[in-house]
């Protein structure tokens, strides 16, 4: 069983189902009422937490900074502009949190200036976030940590010397690490997926997926690769400007992302265990090889090569315990092709 962590009411990770978020990010385009339609369509898709982006452009941000080549193709240049026109403040925030709640979904936040988490903190969130590009903050990580609530960081475009050394700063915090390809969209045969189970080992921790493809069933592949959280950007439409918008899913297919996740879970069954199952039980008895007189053997033969032959079905004894039986007697005699048993011999 994996590790794992408890968010306000549910565990997180072990042999739970996939804990799945739906970022709805700066989806919003800089409109409460927007952002609220998201929260409760994200609800309707069957998520477990919604998502949302506190920062101040101001503070985040130096005058004249560049934007990313995907930003730089649906919104600015100007990477300070483009995320003024995406803040939400304080009141905003907190009917957030209160929408989430109503429709009974986490509310997790990623804050991304260290000025902002005492405000911040004041609100009813389940659990913060860490965008990728902070993982070697540790200032932010410090003061998020310090509040006690479950922390999860993203570790896109990390390497994992400093996956380590953050985790060894945050080792008495409850924390969770998301494998992260820090492309938008980012295609599908570069998902990177195997990188789920390398954090995992490295850290200890419960591992997960943050999803920048544009696909449906990435998530479930997530899961089938050891991810015990996913999430996924979540928008209104998928061709609005942006910067998000073209690595998110709308709501219908959000619901299939949902939906494939758990088949995923379903079909995984419990990590680290291998069992017999009932429905096996009829297959493993007709189809073994049991071992079985060769031809009729009297009481009292000793047994030796050509005695004795593997054939179906189960009954007898197995045919790997073939080499420690020659050499031993019958104590009864066996018919052609009867089976042998362990009371059949001295």
């Amino acid at each position: 069983m994996s590790a794992s962590i408890e968010f306000a009411d549910r565990q997180v990770g072990g042999d739970a189902p996939p804990y799945i978020i739906a970022e709805v990010g700066v989806n919003h385009d800089g409109s409460l009422d927007r952002a609220i339609e998201l929260v409760r369509a994200a609800s309707s898709a069957g998520v477990d937490g919604v998502k949302f982006q506190w920062f101040s452009a101001e503070q985040l941000v130096i005058e004249g900074a560049g934007t990313a080549e995907y930003q730089k193709a649906t919104t600015s240049s100007d990477q300070r502009s483009m995320l003024a026109r995406l803040e939400l403040g304080r009141e905003e925030m907190a009917r957030l949190v209160e929408v989430a709640h109503q429709e009974q979904l986490h509310a997790l936040v990623t804050v991304f200036c260290e000025s902002l988490v005492e405000e911040a903190a004041e609100l009813d969130w389940d659990a913060w976030k860490c965008a990728s590009p902070d993982l070697v903050h540790r200032p932010l990580l410090d003061r998020l940590a310090a509040d006690g609530r479950p922390l999860i960081l993203s570790t896109g475009a990390a390497s994992m010397s400093e996956v380590v050394r953050a985790n060894h700063w945050l080792q008495d915090s409850p924390v969770a690490f998301l494998q992260c390809v820090s492309a938008y969209p980012t295609p599908e045969p570069e998902a990177a997926l195997g990188g789920i189970e390398a954090l995992s080992v490295e850290t200890g921790r419960p591992c997960g997926y943050s999803d920048h493809t544009g696909e449906e069933t990435t998530g479930g592949l997530a899961v089938a690769a050891g991810a015990v959280i996913l999430e996924k950007h979540f928008t209104h439409d998928r061709e609005a400007p942006g910067p998000d918008h073209a690595a998110s899913l709308e709501v219908d297919g959000l619901a299939r992302y949902v939906e494939f996740a758990h088949r995923a879970h379903r079909a995984v069954g419990p990590r680290g265990s291998k069992h017999l199952q009932d429905r096996e039980r009829d297959v493993r008895e007709v189809a073994r090889q049991s071992l079985r007189a060769a031809r009729a053997l009297a009481e009292g033969t000793v047994l030796c090569e050509g005695d004795l032959v593997a054939k179906r079905p189960a009954g007898g004894l197995e045919p790997w315990r073939l080499e420690e039986l020659l050499g031993r007697r019958l104590i009864r005699s066996l018919s052609f092709e009867e089976a042998l048993n362990h009371g059949d011999v001295e």
